[in-house]
């Protein structure tokens, strides 16, 4: 599958629950667990992006984007910090 259309399925169901709602609580916490894993990658994907002038790459994946996800700005400095201290 392309990823512009992978993309654009995910955005449009997102519009679709935001328009919509969800009336069942299950439903909403599962989209609220895909947006901060969502939101993780970002931050990750602007750490590497800022990073490798100073040789920082944090792995994107369904581990790191739940952390720095959940955790925000400071899971993501964490995962900066053990790339670059640990490991």
């Amino acid at each position: 599958m392309e990823p512009v259309v992978f993309v654009a399925i995910i955005a449009g169901l997102i519009l679709l629950l935001l328009i919509v709602g969800a009336p069942l609580k299950p439903i909403r916490y599962v989209g609220q667990v895909i947006i901060k894993l969502v939101i993780g990658a970002v931050f990750l994907f602007f750490l590497n992006t800022l990073g490798n002038q100073v040789g920082i790459h944090v792995p994107i994946n369904f581990v790191t984007s739940a952390i720095a996800g959940v955790l925000g700005i400071p899971g993501v400095a964490a995962l900066a910090a053990i790339d670059y201290w640990v490991i």
